[in-house]
């Protein structure tokens, strides 16, 4: 075994500050079993969510040596001998004890999505889609909602301020969600059998212009997901299109508004577009 040195912050929502530990280290630890080793052995009372200890349900997240990880996915072995480990919470949103943060403003941001509004079943009783449309949105059901990337967002961090928001009462209209909720709201209107139009609440309730793609969301995500080129990048220009482009507008004016960008399957049927798999490839009956 060998001696580490953490300096993990102990506090409250009245303020706190960072405590150091000696610990000894086990071969093969992450941070996450380091903690519970000083919780068992040094900090009886020291606060940390935890869950599945797997990198799947984002229990775990806080920034260590100044980066947003999840500490269950943060192997000792990937700092040096003598570097000092420092163990903080998410800085986005406000402190509960210890390691812990209210993240409750997370789930109000969801709640003002609007749901999955699926076309009615073809005239067999089944759902068709291609596969092509499927494989877009599933990337983003990877999700494990750790959410480290709204903690790096620094709209989030340094402007928006969800914390200071949430506690004045502010209903956040027309402020930025955050990645996480672009992605689910990419989720929604790029899927196959989505009807909903939801371009004039992604530009005016959800803030896309705020995102000024800076990608550090896609660099912290755990599940390696292309939240700022496959999720982010789609629905700011879909918001262009609709609301910006002189030679869209136009052609809308001319040739009827088209509220959602057509799958694969609808293009097909309107002979816009060959068909890319088997045309009676079948989704969920």
């Amino acid at each position: 075994m060998a001696k580490r040195v953490f300096k993990v912050w102990r506090g409250n929502t009245l303020g706190g500050d960072f405590k150091q530990f000696d610990i000894e280290v086990d071969p093969g630890m992450v941070v996450l079993d380091v903690l519970h080793r000083i919780q068992a052995q040094q900090a009886n009372d020291l606060a940390l969510r935890w869950n599945c200890k797997a990198g799947k349900c984002g229990s775990c997240s806080m920034e260590i040596n100044g980066k947003p990880r999840l500490a269950c996915m943060t192997r000792m072995n990937s700092f040096t001998d003598d570097e000092t480990i420092t163990c903080q919470p998410l800085k986005t949103f406000p402190v509960m004890k210890d390691l812990v943060t209210d993240v409750s403003w997370n789930y109000e941001q969801n709640k003002k999505i609007p749901k999955f509004k699926p076309k009615p079943r073809d005239a067999d009783g089944t759902y068709r889609m291609y596969q092509e449309d499927v494989d877009r949105v599933q990337e983003f059901r990877k999700c494990i909602e750790c959410y480290l990337c709204q903690d790096v967002c620094h709209v989030l961090r340094d402007r928006d301020k969800p914390a200071q928001r949430a506690k004045a009462g502010d209903s956040t209209k027309g402020a930025f969600v955050g990645p996480r909720f672009m992605i689910r709201l990419a989720s929604l209107e790029m899927h196959p059998l989505d009807t909903d139009d939801r371009i004039p609440e992604i530009k005016k309730e959800f803030g896309s212009g705020l995102c000024n793609i800076t990608r550090c969301c896609t660099e912290v995500c755990p599940e390696h997901i292309g939240i700022t080129d496959n999720g982010i990048i789609p629905l700011k220009e879909r918001v262009v299109d609709r609301y910006f482009d002189p030679v869209a507008i136009v052609g809308r004016k001319l040739l009827g508004i088209r509220k959602r960008t057509k799958t694969r399957v609808e293009e097909a049927a309107e002979g816009k577009a060959p068909p890319a798999s088997p045309p009676d490839a079948k989704g969920p009956a």
